[in-house]
């Protein structure tokens, strides 16, 4: 007896080991066998993090998970992900791990999926991204079945939290199912079974830049049944709901040897006009169970046919209401008189037979009644559409009677009878010979406010003319905050800027009597530094774009503008906008008392905006000049100390700031000035003021530039004046040097000084050489100013004068004493009858000793008295006597 008790424990425990130790022994033969499965039937690069196996209560029954599964693709769609999963999950009997290729495929009873991402794509060279499995050389569909690695006897499936995208570049079709969750139930091992489902997922659908759904919420509950013999698929009991909209569903799908054959109809369940706000998402029609509503909605359809290569199946699909209304409670309007009539429909199989007429859509609020109808064809093609719309809406109306949430107040008149006839290719391609418009619309008492701007915009009227090729602005009044506006013109193709990512061509004469710029700019006001986040920094930084879409002329006349504390008078010109570049073409204006015209451009087509303009000022006033642009203080900082009238031309290239101000450390250019009748106030320019206390001969009270000429350029951050004179009574003085935007100066000023203004110390000495050459002579004194414009140094080259003065005068002395000796010579010569020529040589030499050592002590004596005086004049104590009068 303990015998087999012993036997038994141990056959317990040697059992224990082995559903412990199983999953792990059967790990590395699993990670084989997807690997090999994988190698076998798929060319795409396949990647998973690990493959896991647990036995479940229901032993034999394991389950074997797949984790973190990529599949992407090789080219042309390299690195493309293909498809992507969490995790996938399936049950099976362990049995099912020990069969060999030879023992047939391995039998699987669920499969759960989760957060799947499946993203098909077809390029526009018509080669797919799913088209991955490989060829394995089968000759017969026998051979084929009996090679699948699987087999499936399924109870249940899931796919949960699942997405799925389809891109078709060459139809530009895109299909999405967002948020997939997805269950069914069955048995598909029978011949013929039922399938229960039930599905829920956000589906979006455009074709052509066109959306015709956009995140529609889906609902599907579906019961199949599934004659797998056949691989025909039968709807027995389905209620779906679009939005919220019911529909059912009856009839089959059945794939055949060339595609699918498929005999659905489907309608909605009720009749009420409530169905048709059920269809409108949520976002938009709100609430829609307290709407009050009469009349009646039907949508019926039959999709019947073949799915091939070359066929569609055949629709027929009515949506149609009848003297309907509805009301939201919590309003104060109703729409009313609301009549849908409208078809779907393909006669042919042919997809590009399928068109779709919108023969009424009609509705009323108050009095107003909108009329409009619609017929578009070729939809995959070359779509071709034929529209009308005729009536009348007050846009207050518009929110009192249905709950449209705006950033803004709507209201105005707006009144349209318009008919247009064109194929998309000829909007595209700016055909307008065959684009077919004509009609006219109208707005009128239209204002239309936002948090975004300062003030409101009132226009007053505007009126347009439809014509086949333009439509005509014939005239737009205006109005915000201080500021009017007139215009008219042309637009060339306002149905292609609608319709498709074309650009707004026109052109437009815009006049105003007052335009403030700051009346258009937005109000928002910066969060303060604590507050501000990083997305808000990311969007401080970003800079403002002239739109890529307008190219359009703009002939502007504006008695008055302006742009922060700048008042420009007569302002005309013309504006050429396009490729996000903004031309100015001769702009003429009064500004500073005097004549300002522009040219050039400013374009913000690459990520920093940049500018290249040419400016010519004629007759500024300097002082209102100065105070009014910051860019002109920068250039021409000593302006502050002028008054008086200005001529300038300036050719400036270079980057803009965030608010379009120049970057003066990239500017480059150069200007020609020319400053008339200017007077000089030293108190306002500190380097006047330290000038003037450094050199005792001036006096900048008394200065005045008229006829003044400079040149300048500007490069690497800094303005380069390149040498001018100017005299100062009879002293001439000789400018040149730079400075930089960071205020620091770099100046040399050289002031040609006659003699006779050095003061009386060094007349004494020029008189006392008593010639009438020194009246003549004139001292350079270099003057050199560097810091900056608030804080100037100015040094004097002493040297430099001490030693031209010394010069002058030493070559005046000896000029003179040459003149001596030689009279004194001759007349020693004279004198004498008889003389050896041993003691002429003796007196020669002496004369010239002596000529000599009387030079040299000279030189000396006057290079001393030279040294003294202009070191006291420079030295900076200024006498009132010494100065010039």
């Amino acid at each position: 007896m303990k015998k087999a008790l012993k036997i038994l424990g141990l056959s317990i425990l040697i059992i224990l080991v082995l559903l412990i130790a199983l999953p792990f022994a059967f790990k590395g033969q699993i990670k084989d066998m997807v690997k090999s499965f994988i190698n076998q039937n798929i060319n795409a690069n396949v990647e998973f993090s690990d493959v896991s196996l647990s036995l479940l209560k229901s032993f034999p029954q394991a389950n074997v998970e797949v984790n973190d599964l990529v599949i992407t693709n090789f080219e042309p769609f390299k690195n493309d992900t293909l498809v992507s999963t969490k995790n996938i999950a399936f049950t099976m009997s362990v049995k099912e791990l020990f069969k060999s290729a030879e023992d047939g495929p391995l039998t699987i009873n669920s499969i759960t999926i989760d957060d799947a991402l499946v993203n098909l794509k077809t390029n526009a060279e018509g080669k797919s991204n799913y088209d991955i499995a490989k060829d394995d050389g089968s000759t017969s569909e026998t051979e084929k079945n009996s090679d699948s690695g699987f087999a499936f006897d399924i109870e249940n499936y899931s796919i949960n939290n699942s997405t799925f995208h389809y891109l078709d570049e060459g139809s530009k079709i895109q299909f999405s199912i967002n948020e997939l969750n997805h269950i069914g139930k069955g048995t598909f091992s029978g011949t013929v079974s039922e399938l229960d489902t039930n599905t829920e997922a956000l589906v979006s659908f455009s074709m052509d830049s066109t959306a015709y759904l956009s995140n529609n919420h889906i609902k599907l509950d579906a019961l199949i049944d599934l004659d797998l013999e056949n691989s025909k698929y039968t709807f027995k009991d389905n209620k779906a709901l679009i939005n919220q909209l019911p529909l059912e569903f009856h009839g089959f799908v059945q794939l055949i040897e060339e595609g699918q054959d498929i005999d659905i109809t489907f309608e909605n369940p009720g009749s009420t006009f409530k169905d048709f706000l059920a269809v409108i998402p949520s976002n938009y029609s709100k609430s829609i169970e307290d709407v009050q509503t009469t009349g009646d909605f039907k949508v019926k359809g039959i999709i019947k046919g073949k799915v091939t290569e070359k066929t569609i199946p055949t629709l027929d699909i009515s949506i149609t209401s009848n003297n309907a209304s509805f009301k939201y409670p919590d309003l104060p309007k109703s729409v009313e008189n609301i009549v849908i009539n409208t078809e779907i429909k393909n006669e042919t199989g042919y997809v590009d037979d399928t068109y779709v007429n919108i023969n009424t859509l009609n509705f009323s609020i108050d009095k107003d009644v909108f009329k409009s109808s619609a017929t578009i064809k070729n939809l995959t093609k070359n779509m071709l559409v034929n529209a009308n719309v005729n009536g009348t809406l007050n846009l207050d109306n518009l929110t009192k009677a249905y709950p449209l949430e705006l950033d803004q107040d709507l209201s105005g008149i707006l009144k349209a009878n318009i008919h247009t006839a064109f194929d998309m290719n000829a909007i595209e391609t700016n055909a307008y010979e065959r684009i077919k418009s004509s009609g006219t619309m109208s707005i009128s008492d239209f204002k239309f406010d936002s948090e975004d701007m300062v003030n409101p915009v009132s226009i007053s009227k505007a009126d347009m003319t439809f014509n086949p090729s333009t439509v005509t602005l014939n005239n737009f009044n205006a109005t915000t905050g201080s500021s009017d506006i007139n215009a008219n013109g042309s637009i060339n193709n306002l149905l292609g800027f609608i319709l498709t990512d074309g650009t707004l061509k026109g052109n437009f004469n815009v006049n105003s009597n007052n335009f403030v710029l700051s009346d258009f700019m937005s109000s928002t006001e910066e969060a303060p530094a604590s507050e501000q986040t990083e997305t808000t920094t990311s969007s401080n930084s970003e800079t403002l774009k002239i739109p890529a879409f307008l190219d359009c002329t703009i002939n502007a006349n504006a008695a008055n503008v302006t742009y922060d504390n700048l008042n420009l008078k007569d302002v005309k010109g013309a504006l050429v906008i396009k490729d996000q570049q903004a031309t100015l073409n001769n702009l003429t204006s009064k500004l500073f008392n005097g004549n300002l015209a522009v040219s050039g451009n400013v374009s913000t087509k690459n990520e920093t905006p940049t500018f290249n303009l040419d400016l010519g000022a004629e007759n500024f006033d300097i002082a209102q000049s100065f105070a009014g642009l910051d860019m002109f203080q920068s250039i021409a900082p000593i302006a502050k100390a002028l008054q008086g009238k200005l001529n300038t031309k300036l050719n400036l290239k270079g980057d803009l700031t965030q608010d379009f101000t120049p970057n003066l450390n990239t500017l480059f250019g150069d200007a020609a000035a020319e400053l008339l009748t200017t007077k000089v106030d030293p108190q306002n320019a500190q380097v006047l003021n330290k000038l003037e206390s450094s050199l005792s001969f001036v006096d900048f009270d008394k200065f005045s530039f008229n006829d003044l000429k400079a040149y300048l350029e500007f490069a690497d951050g800094k303005v380069t004046v390149k040498p001018f004179t100017f005299k100062y009574q009879d002293i001439a003085i000789e400018v040149s040097g730079s400075h930089g935007f960071d205020k620091t100066m770099a100046y040399n000023a050289v002031f040609d000084v006659p003699a006779k203004y050095l003061g009386s110390d060094v007349n004494k000495l020029i008189n006392s050489i008593n010639d009438s050459q020194t009246n003549d002579i004139t001292v350079p004194i270099t003057a050199n100013i560097s810091g900056s414009y608030t804080e100037p140094k100015v040094s004097t080259d002493l040297s430099s004068g001490v030693k031209n003065l010394t010069s002058q005068l030493t070559e005046i002395q000896k000029q003179k004493l040459i003149g001596q000796g030689k009279n004194e010579l001759n007349n020693l010569l004279g004198g004498l009858t008889k003389t050896s020529s041993t003691t002429t040589e003796t007196n020669t030499d002496s004369t010239s000793t002596k000529e000599t050592e009387t030079k040299t002590s000279s030189e000396e004596q006057i290079k001393e008295n030279v040294k003294n005086v202009l070191g006291g004049l420079l030295g900076g104590n200024k006498k009132k006597a010494d100065t010039v009068n």
